[in-house]
């Protein structure tokens, strides 16, 4: 009984550093989205992604989440779960946006991880074919939203019908009748204050419950053994024989997986196959991040019935482009 408690503890505590940082970012994301909309600042970032929401048919609003993004994921789908839990997004505008994100998440990645770590472990040339290559494919999805956008989506009628209650057409409080007294600076801060904390009561059971199972199942589970896959599969793309071990290494850490193919660029991995073999790990990779980390997130943000939607529309892009990629890079 006791050893079951100290797993218990030990992988809470585990969790609890992950937990706390997406907590803080959900907490700053809302915050700021409420404090956008009080004051009305949220028209001028809304007009600077204007050009991603209108042929998208998304309100003009959509775009701070989006831009968001590009400094922080976790923000950025916060302030999309507050958006569609207001109104104004309904589930399929909330599935388009979600896509429209994919690259805005990648560009934070560029700066913290694949220019200072990839790059130099790999080389410019491969280095720079795999960032490449992984920024046509997030591209790719984004531009994707925003077709599916125009075909899906109608035109909003009327921005002042598509806000959330107490909002204005411009983006700032709404007028009433006079009867009320104007809200001061304070107290508009203060109401954005209590909405976050509702919302991150929201959120954090789910985010606790959902992390905690995920963490007790990937510690009783070999990971390793899901890589036996990789041969086949490398085989039948017609990469060299190493390639199933880059693979496995790879699809566990991504930056062990690029040292463990660099000394192998040249011979027998020409830069093309390094990428593709990479690219393969990330696709095994990517099923466990999913399974480990991405299903508790999105269903902590908007429960299990629409976060499993978002997690099969990611899942579903990504494994298509990724295999266009493949194809692109594998013919003669």
């Amino acid at each position: 009984m006791q050893s079951v408690a100290a797993e218990l503890v030990a992988l809470l505590a585990e969790v609890a550093p992950r937990l706390a940082r997406i907590a803080a970012f959900i907490a700053v994301g809302v915050f700021a989205a409420n404090v956008a909309v009080a004051f009305g600042l949220i028209r001028y970032v809304a007009g600077l992604a204007g050009w991603l929401t209108r042929p998208a048919n998304l309100p003009d609003e959509v775009g701070t989440a989006i831009l968001t993004t590009a400094a922080s994921t976790t923000a950025g789908y916060a302030t999309l779960a507050e958006y569609r839990e207001s109104g104004l997004l309904d589930d399929r505008a909330t599935l388009v946006a979600v896509t429209i994100n994919t690259f805005f998440g990648f560009v934070q990645h560029i700066f913290t991880f694949y220019v200072p770590v990839l790059i130099p472990i790999l080389g410019l040339r491969v280095g720079l074919l795999y960032v490449g290559s992984r920024a046509a494919i997030s591209l790719a999805i984004t531009l994707t939203g925003i077709v599916a956008g125009a075909v899906l989506l109608s035109p909003p009628d009327d921005a002042a019908d598509e806000l959330p209650d107490g909002v204005a057409s411009d983006g700032g409080p709404a007028v009433g009748d006079g009867d009320e007294e104007p809200r001061t600076r304070r107290e508009t801060v203060v109401d954005a204050l209590l909405s976050t904390r509702a919302k991150l009561r929201d959120i954090a059971p789910r985010l606790v419950l959902v992390y905690t199972i995920v963490a007790m199942l990937t510690a009783s589970v070999d990971i390793s053994a899901f890589t036996v896959v990789a041969e086949p599969v490398t085989g039948l793309l017609g990469l060299p024989g190493e390639a199933a071990a880059v693979v496995g290494v790879f699809a566990i850490d991504t930056t062990s997986g690029a040292a463990f193919v660099a000394p192998m660029l040249g011979d027998p991995f020409t830069p093309e196959a390094a990428v593709a073999t990479m690219l393969v790990g990330g696709i095994v990779s990517f099923a466990f991040s999913t399974f480990k980390r991405s299903i508790p997130f999105q269903f902590g943000i908007w429960g299990a019935e629409f976060g499993t939607k978002v997690v099969v529309v990611n899942t579903v892009l990504k494994v298509v482009f990724i295999a266009a990629t493949l194809a692109v890079l594998l013919v003669p």
